[in-house]
């Protein structure tokens, strides 16, 4: 079986598993198109240069004072200093240094950032004062905003299940159909990566199986025991698959339950195992806005 028919056979069985939660009551009738947003022009400096063709002359420096006051061998004298009497052997109090390894101690050590936080991302529900469909520009906005804390990770897991997780293109296989959407787990990637690319990290090839043992995956499968609501931000990659993400940045769109979780093969060359999640949105919130580049996997 070729990729592609491996990949179809499997959205034909993720479509399926959607459908059978009942999500058509939780699609409006009439979609919201996305508001794209305008791009500021970048206004251009106007040139300090008068009109004219002609430049003024530069202003002269000053001429330097000579000062015949010092006698040979004694201390140099600035020419602002002219006529001005100054002690120089009287002996300045600046306090007491502080040392070169405290100060290199306050700063902030590798992959650290300083928060700008108000409120605790490892909450369950929404963050107050942050909107459905809030739209950033990038994934830092987003962790800021104590939405979704991972800067790259696309899942946040915690005690009684995730607190977020971000939907932003995910394996060909998955299905969002905004409503509900299924995701794929963390997991059996060598984040090392390989000597020819040592900095693929999370874009290397699967090369082991997924577990529920992996924290993440762990997290998202107590989701479904404790039926905790999960934040969902969406992303700009995933846009070309489906109506629902945004045409650019990241989007919270609100909360959903995992209903569902199960092992399958993957879409991958090796035939490595995958864990899934069938996410299904709560009701009373926000409609999703639709952009017109994606496809429409909510009808078929």
């Amino acid at each position: 079986m070729s990729y592609a028919e491996e990949r179809e056979q499997n959205i034909a069985r993720n479509r399926a598993i959607l459908a059978d939660l009942g999500i058509n009551p939780l699609r409006p009738k009439c979609e919201p198109k996305e508001n794209l947003r305008k791009k500021v022009a970048v206004k251009k400096r106007k040139s300090p240069l008068p009109e004219s063709d002609v430049l003024e002359e530069p202003p002269k420096k000053a001429s330097r004072i000579a000062d015949d006051s010092n006698e040979q061998g004694g201390a140099r004298r600035s020419s602002r200093l002219a006529g001005k009497t100054i002690d120089y052997k009287q002996e300045q109090d600046r306090g007491v240094p502080e040392p070169i390894t405290f100060k290199r101690s306050q700063k902030l050590k590798v992959g650290q950032v300083k928060s700008k936080r108000t409120y605790d991302p490892h909450m369950y529900g929404h963050i107050p004062d942050v909107e459905v469909g809030t739209w950033w520009a990038t994934r830092e906005d987003c962790s800021n905003a104590s939405v979704h804390g991972p800067w790259v990770s696309g899942i946040a897991p915690g005690p009684d299940g995730a607190y977020s997780i971000a939907l932003s293109g995910g394996y060909d296989d998955d299905v969002d159909q905004g409503y509900a959407f299924t995701f794929t787990g963390s997991g059996g990637r060598d984040l090392k990566g390989t000597k020819t690319a040592p900095k693929n990290l999370r874009t290397a090839p699967q090369s082991s199986d997924q577990t529920f043992e992996d924290r993440n995956n762990a997290a998202l499968q107590r989701s479904v025991d404790t039926q905790k609501p999960v934040r969902v931000i969406r992303g700009f990659k995933g846009k070309a698959r489906s109506k629902y993400a945004p045409s650019e940045g990241y989007r919270y769109d609100g909360l959903y339950l995992v209903k569902k979780a199960w092992i399958e093969k993957g879409l991958n060359k090796g035939g490595f195992l995958v864990c899934k999640f069938a996410f299904v949105r709560m009701k009373g919130q926000e409609d999703i806005p639709v952009n017109d580049g994606g496809d429409d996997e909510s009808d078929e």
